[in-house]
Order: structure tokens, then sequence, then C-alpha cells
């Protein structure tokens, strides 16, 4: 005879929902260092569930599924920058002692099959789909801009035309002083002789 208890069991997808809950969206965690939209070591780890450690171990293992073009370490100076707006701790509190690496969008998509995760694999679908996004983004604001530039022309030009009215509009209020005769009739002049 089996005893059951009244408590359910939790299982790891019951857990991995109540985190998802409070999950950031990938493309606020993507930045653009050197003219390239990258995801740091720290937040793609956390994304594919595994601790940093584990995946720079495996990047490391696999050097050459990961070219310059994937995977760079960020420098000094950027990692300065980007302390900023990532809240890493100071050296000496316990925070990073190397410069953490930063993945292109083919570099975190090879991540994800060095890892051999499931959860990695199934998040890398979403990392794919926030480059993307975020690449579509660009397009847009990039044809926003174009069609914003071209309409002050089109008013540069206006304004041009407007004055141009303007100025002939006040020629026509304010007629030339006459040169004619004053109407009616006019006494010839006297003969002085």
């Amino acid at each position: 005879m089996r005893i059951r208890s009244a408590k359910p069991v939790r299982t790891r997808r019951a857990s991995a929902k109540c985190r998802g809950a409070n999950v950031v969206p990938i493309e606020s965690r993507i930045t653009i260092l050197r003219n390239q939209r990258v995801i740091l070591d720290t937040a793609l780890a956390e994304i594919y569930g595994v601790p940093v450690k584990r995946l720079n171990q495996q990047v490391t293992r696999n050097r050459e599924r990961f070219p310059a073009d994937f995977r760079f370490q960020i420098t000094a100076r950027e990692f300065t920058i980007l302390r900023l707006q990532i809240a890493t701790s100071r050296r000496n509190h316990g925070g990073r002692r190397s410069q953490p690496y930063a993945f292109t969008e083919h570099g975190a998509i090879m991540a994800a099959t060095v890892l051999n995760s499931k959860q990695a694999v199934e998040m890398s679908v979403l990392v794919v789909r926030a480059f993307i996004r975020l690449r579509e983004m660009l397009i847009t604001n990039k044809d926003f801009a174009a069609r914003l530039n071209e309409l002050e022309e089109h008013l540069d030009t206006h304004d041009s035309t407007i004055q141009e009215i303007i100025s002939a509009i006040r020629t026509l209020m304010s007629p030339p002083p006459s040169r004619r005769d004053k109407i009616g009739f006019k006494m010839p002049k006297a003969r002085t002789a």
C-alpha cells in the first residue's frame, strides 16, 4: 500500500517556470561593443542556466568553434564603462577577476551547441530571435531617421517658398509712390510775359 502525500511533488519544470517569472528580456542584455551587437558571458550563462565558469570552460575547450568574430574578450576600459551599466562589484569586493567575454549572435548559438544542455538549446532559439528583433528595430530606426531628414528638407524648401510669397505680398501691400497727376480739373499755368 502506497502512501501519498498531500503536497504535490515539485518537478524541475515547475521550478523553472517559477524562476521564469522574473526573467529580464533578452533584448535588454544585448549591448553594442566595437560596432557589434553582443551579449556578455554572464548574461548568456544566466539565460542558458549554467554557471559562468562552466560556459567559459566549455568555450575554451572548444576554441576552434569560436573564431574572433564569434567571441572576444573585452578590454579593461570597456569593462569599466560597462560596469556602470551591468552593476558588477569591484575586484576587492568579490567581483570578477578577469575581463568578461562578449559573444556575437553566432557565438551565442555556438555556445549553446557546446554546452549540450536542453535549456541551452531551447534558449538559443530565443537568443537568435532577440538578435533578429534588435536588427529589425535598428533598420526601422534608420528608415525613420531617413524619413525625418526628408521631411526637414521639404520644410526647408517650403520655408523658402513661403518667404518668397510673403515678400511678394508685402510689395503688393505697399505700392510704389505714384507719379500720376491728381485727378480733376487743372487751371492752366498763367503765362508771364
